[in-house]
């Protein structure tokens, strides 16, 4: 989804603010496990894009090695010569019912010291405060 803001050329696409506001929320996979089985919600992972009709999903971490890990660390999966298995494994994600506990944040990216400021603010009177740290690697280069 972020390539698609990105490039800001898909017809279905309602939001055209750029990929700079976007924040990404990072928490440890083992502890949000832990958290979503204590209040009984489900979670699992995908070995591609949870939002097209034919992923698979698993809910059990020992299947973590199913996940195409180089796909998911390429900064090239898509294009002439990349193999379309790099582009599905590529978005893989993890999924959990429901919500997802402000608590088990535990780091902000964000594209750059301007947001990461704005990010500050936004947070100033919230007692649990994720590190924000800029990430420019996160984001697709223009």
């Amino acid at each position: 989804m972020l390539f698609l803001i990105h490039r800001d050329n898909d017809p279905d696409l309602t939001y055209h603010g750029g990929q700079q506001p976007i924040l990404h929320l990072e928490a440890d996979l083992l502890r949000t496990v832990e958290w979503a089985e204590q209040h009984a919600k489900r979670w699992a992972f995908t070995l591609s894009n949870a939002g097209s009709y034919y992923f698979e999903n698993r809910c059990d971490l020992r299947q973590l090695t199913e996940v195409n890990w180089d796909a998911v660390s390429a900064r090239k999966w898509s294009g002439r010569g990349v193999p379309a298995a790099v582009k599905e494994g590529k978005q893989a994600e993890f999924v959990i019912e429901d919500c997802f506990p402000w608590q088990l944040v535990e780091r902000i990216g964000v594209h750059s010291n301007a947001v990461a400021n704005r990010v500050d603010q936004a947070l100033t009177a919230i007692a649990h405060r994720p590190l924000i740290e800029v990430r420019t690697d996160w984001y697709y280069l223009d």
